[in-house]
């Protein structure tokens, strides 16, 4: 006789069910941690990005702030006979200028480098699109002007002459004996902007070549403003507005170096990289300050001279036949995007803020 064993297995649609409901729970389990994944991407992208956006927008507007400090309200370039053309900003050493238009403003003839100075429309490198840009797509560029209050090397401190004979293209810097050697320091570049002042006129140059006596302290320096630079400043042929006009009014000068900087984008030509926030001093190599920067506008509070009223919001000032010795604020629009998945499903942020240009010279019509 066979005992029965009590004890039954269980059916094949038992089993059929019981790995369905399994296999529910598994894909429920894995969509969970899919969306938590996801989300936490999209969290640190999205921080990433404010990230990004508030450095770009700190340099900016320390930048701007400065805007016109220690210089005249409006400094006259070369013009005149002899002229070679609108002198330049946003060009560097290799001759290549990265702002589209990115010349000084004029005022019918000739044209001057001002504090701050719009380029309206003019923001991306070489006209490229930028896809992600919110309509209608289209940057601005910014270039605003300050001088450098660097208190290790005051060049302000250093005897300036001009070098016999040079037409306002060379100097010589004389050490007051106390101070380390400005030029074998390092503390001068070529394509770096100085300001020379000699009574109540100012002159600017590029520099496009230093010499050095000594590294020693209290070793003096020569400073050559050839012709021909990238920003086309120095024109010593032209009429006025050059150091030779300066050179030949004689008296007593005194040099500052000057920051000329220019905010735009740049579209890099490397697969896979995206629009970025460049930084351009002087006529310097420009440096990059934020990637994923897919937007940058600018607007203006103008004090109208005409209508003796404020002018908010003024996209383009200089269209608008507007100087810009009478911007009183500057606004800033800058817009981020983060990329998700090989650049999909991202997201787009902005940030905005406003600076008080305290340095220009304008009038108060409150």
């Amino acid at each position: 006789m066979h005992r029965q064993n009590a004890a039954r297995g269980f059916t094949l649609l038992e089993l059929m069910v019981s790995m369905a409901v399994g296999l529910i729970a598994m894909a429920a389990m894995a969509m969970l941690f899919k969306s938590g994944m996801n989300s936490t991407i999209f969290v640190t992208q999205r921080i990433e990005t404010q990230d990004n956006l508030r450095a770009a927008m700190d340099l900016m507007v320390k930048d701007i702030s400065l805007a016109g400090a220690g210089m005249p309200t409006g400094i006259q370039l070369p013009y005149g006979v002899g002229n070679n053309g609108v002198s330049k900003y946003g060009c560097d050493q290799t001759g290549t200028c990265h702002v589209p238009n990115g010349l000084y403003p004029s005022n019918t003839n000739p044209n001057y480098m001002y504090g701050i100075n719009p380029g309206y429309q003019d923001g991306v490198e070489n006209n490229a699109a930028i896809a992600a840009a919110p309509a209608p797509a289209f940057s601005d560029s910014i270039t605003v002007v300050y001088y450098d209050s660097n208190a290790l090397y005051p060049l302000s401190s250093y005897a300036v002459s001009f070098v016999a004979g040079s037409n306002g293209t060379q100097i010589t810097l004389t050490n007051p004996g106390t101070l380390p050697s400005i030029i074998s320091n390092g503390f001068l570049n070529v394509g770096d902007l100085i300001m020379i002042t000699g009574g109540a006129n100012t002159a600017v140059g590029e520099i496009t070549t230093l010499s050095a006596t000594s590294a020693s302290v209290g070793a003096n320096g020569t400073i050559t403003f050839a012709n021909n630079d990238p920003l086309n400043i120095n024109q010593s042929g032209a009429a006025s507005g050059n150091l030779k006009a300066l050179a030949n009014a004689g008296g007593t000068y005194n040099a500052t170096r000057l920051y000329a900087i220019s905010y735009y984008l740049s579209v890099p030509t490397a697969v896979g990289q995206t629009p970025r926030l460049m930084r351009q001093v002087n006529g310097l190599t420009p440096s990059p300050v934020a990637d994923d920067i897919v937007n940058l506008q600018f607007a203006y509070d103008n004090f109208n001279s005409t209508t003796d009223l404020l002018d908010s919001n003024q996209p383009n000032p200089l269209g608008a036949g507007e100087s810009p010795n009478n911007i009183q604020k500057v606004n800033i629009f800058i817009m981020g995007e983060s990329i998700l998945n090989n650049q999909k499903n991202s997201q787009n942020l902005y940030l905005a803020t406003d600076v008080s240009a305290s340095n220009m010279a304008y009038r108060n019509p409150y």
